[in-house]
């Protein structure tokens, strides 16, 4: 008998708390207006951002345990196209490639797993992996290995650079491949 009562007092406690948890803001036919004398001007709203569709903590990856799992994870969805964000205003929003700048901030333990999806043949997952090789090669402990050497493209976020692009990273890796498994 007791375990019902306290089974009963805990979902009624759970019900009062989730509807007091959910207050609405005051309706407009409550809110009062106050009405402003002509001779007074009306300073502009300030402009507003334009709203993101998603942000980067809206795609929240597994637990990893080393750099190189996440690598591993955000390496498997560059080829992704739900996975972007925007920024920017709204006469100039931009998109944010989450898997390729999370990859470039990860730098030097993503450079081997990008370079194996180098000749990926999906063009926006070649640009995407292009991309974030020249950010993850900026990685300053890599950079000192190689005398400050990187992925340098011409042409960025444009799949019609990506053939020339190729070319520049497997040159880079000729070159500084041995750099990358320096302790």
């Amino acid at each position: 008998m007791q375990q019902k009562v306290l089974y009963i007092v805990l979902l009624g406690s759970l019900v009062l708390a989730g509807c007091a948890g959910n207050q609405h803001a005051a309706s407009p036919a409550t809110s009062s207006t106050v009405e402003v004398p002509s001779s007074q001007s009306v300073p502009a709203a300030a402009p507003v951002s334009y709203p993101v569709a998603g942000t980067a903590t809206d795609w929240k990856p597994p637990l990893f345990v080393s750099p190189e799992e996440e690598a591993s994870y955000y390496v498997s969805r560059l080829a992704d196209r739900r996975f972007v964000s925007t920024y920017g205003d709204r006469d100039n929003p931009r998109i944010w490639y989450i898997a390729a700048e999370r990859l470039g901030e990860i730098g030097l333990p993503a450079v081997p797993l990008l370079f194996s999806q180098l000749n990926t043949s999906d063009e926006y997952e070649q640009m995407l992996v292009l991309y974030a090789l020249q950010l993850a090669t900026q990685d300053p402990q890599l950079m000192a290995r190689t005398g400050g050497n990187y992925v340098e493209l011409p042409t960025v976020l444009e799949p019609s650079g990506n053939a020339e692009n190729v070319q520049i990273a497997q040159l880079w890796w000729q070159q500084n491949a041995g750099y990358l498994n320096q302790r």
